[in-house]
Parts: structure tokens; sequence; C-alpha cells
């Protein structure tokens, strides 16, 4: 086959890797913060959002980052976070309550805009079609997925009802590692990728009102196994990564390609070292 997929867990997709020599440079930073959450908004500007309340901005590029925790919530992790441009971005944190903030000046302040106070509450990320509509989704919460939406570019936002949430099996639930296991594409579309004791990808094509479910032949099993992440292009091609984190050297059923829309999963030619939480 000509075309083929490299899986990354790095946030960039090389289409020819011989073609270029690619230098890592290490960014100083005067935070310490474990950073899982990450949005590129343009060649200049990003954010990235992590542990003990920190949120960090660039707008040259990755050259330069400034970093402000939220005030009055510097015990949160932050997982997830949507850029729309370098003032306006949202985040949300791992655990109950859960919240959603919202920043339209750079983070230097943030609203709250969404808060969950059940002990299972649980937001794994969030993603938007475009600078109006966007979706949450999270943990299940008496068996339903978390599920919820705005239609006003992050300002307000609205639980699904429940018989419009998809619901979950035993042990199955999501990985709040990389913000990328929800995808919202092709103006209406959504994939949902869970993990856990059961690893399956939820697809909507009417913005989150019906969803179906399909299977995975991922590792999974346990509470700590599944699909991470998925990425789809095309109407026809996607990627998903994954693995154990309480073993993340363990190579095998770690990462699939489709090039049928999900009908056929293919292992790669070399399999990756371990867990993946993330593919671009």
């Amino acid at each position: 086959m000509k075309n083929f997929v490299l899986f990354f867990s790095i946030l960039f997709l090389l289409k020819d890797v011989s073609a270029q020599d690619y230098k890592w440079e290490t960014i100083p930073i005067d935070v310490k913060s474990s950073f899982r959450a990450l949005s590129v908004i343009d060649d200049h500007a990003a954010w990235v959002a992590g542990s003990k309340g920190w949120i960090g901005r660039s707008i040259d590029g990755g050259k330069g980052w400034s970093f402000q925790q939220v005030k009055n919530f510097e015990a949160l992790d932050f997982r997830s976070v949507y850029g729309f441009d370098s003032l306006t971005a949202i985040i949300a944190n791992a655990g109950s309550p859960a919240y959603l903030f919202r920043t339209t000046d750079g983070g230097k302040t943030w609203q709250s805009v969404y808060q969950n106070e059940s002990k299972d509450a649980f937001v794994d990320g969030l993603d938007f079609w475009n600078d109006k509509k966007g979706i949450a989704y999270g943990d299940p919460i008496d068996s339903k997925m978390l599920l919820i939406e705005s239609k006003d570019g992050g300002i307000t936002w609205r639980e699904f009802p429940e018989n419009q949430r998809p619901t979950l099996n035993p042990g199955e639930a999501s990985f709040a590692a990389s913000g990328t296991g929800i995808r919202c594409f092709n103006k209406t579309q959504t994939v949902i990728t869970t993990g856990g004791k059961v690893s399956r990808l939820w697809r909507s094509n009417n913005e989150g009102k019906t969803w179906k479910s399909t299977g995975l032949p991922i590792i999974q099993g346990e509470e700590s196994t599944g699909a991470f992440s998925s990425v789809f292009w095309k109407n026809k091609y996607a990627a998903v990564v994954g693995g154990d984190f309480k073993n993340d050297s363990l190579t095998g059923k770690h990462a699939y390609s489709t090039f049928d829309n999900g009908k056929t999963w293919v292992l790669p030619l070399r399999p990756t070292r371990g867990l993946r939480e993330c593919v671009e």
C-alpha cells in the first residue's frame, strides 16, 4: 500500500519523514505542572493546561510562554483546553466537582461557565465545530455518559436529556489524557472514544442527538486499558491509539488504522513502543 500512517503521541502528522530533519528545543519554564492539554490555534497562538491550576499561552509560535493559575482554583487539574484565538479559551478540570471556565483576556481572568457537583462528575474532553457550537463529555453518571453542549461559544452550557446520552457498560469510561478522545468535524459529526473494561467509538451525525457505537480491537478488559485518542479524515480514514497506563511499556494491540470508515481495522507494520495517549 503506497499510503501509510505513522502514529505519533506528539501533535503533528508527517507527510514525508525523510524529506526534512526536525530538531527539538527545550523551552525553559518556571512553573511546576503536569501538562496534558494542548490547543494550537495557528502558527502563532497556542494554549496548554495542566495540574495545580496552571494555564499557559504562547503568541509567538511556542518560543515564549506566559503562565497563570486560575484564581481560587489552584488545586484543580486542568486536562482539557480549547482555544478559539489568542485571547479566548475554554478549560475543564478532571475530577469532581467538574468545572468549565472561559477566558476572553488571554487567561488573566476566568469565568465559571459550568459546574457539576455529582461525585461521579469527570470531564474527559471538549471540542467545537465552529466558534459557536461545541460539546463536552465525561465519565458516566448513573451509567449515562456526561454530555453537555454550548451554542454560544462556551458562554453557556446545557446538559443533554438523559435519553440522548449514551448508556455505557460497567467499567466503560474515558481517559482525560490529551483532550483528543472527542472529535467534532463535518459541521454535525462527533466521535467519542471510550476505554476501560470496554473500549468503543461512539458516533453521532446530528450534533449528539443520537448515537451509534462500534467495538474496537484495541487492548481492553481492565480499567487502565483501552483507546485514549482517535482521529478521522476524508470520511473514510481513521486512527486510534491507546494501551494500558498501568503497564505503559506493554506492546501489542495499541494502535490501529482504518481505510474504510471503520469497517475493518489494521495494525501498523511497526508497533508503537507501548502506551500512546494521542494521535493526530
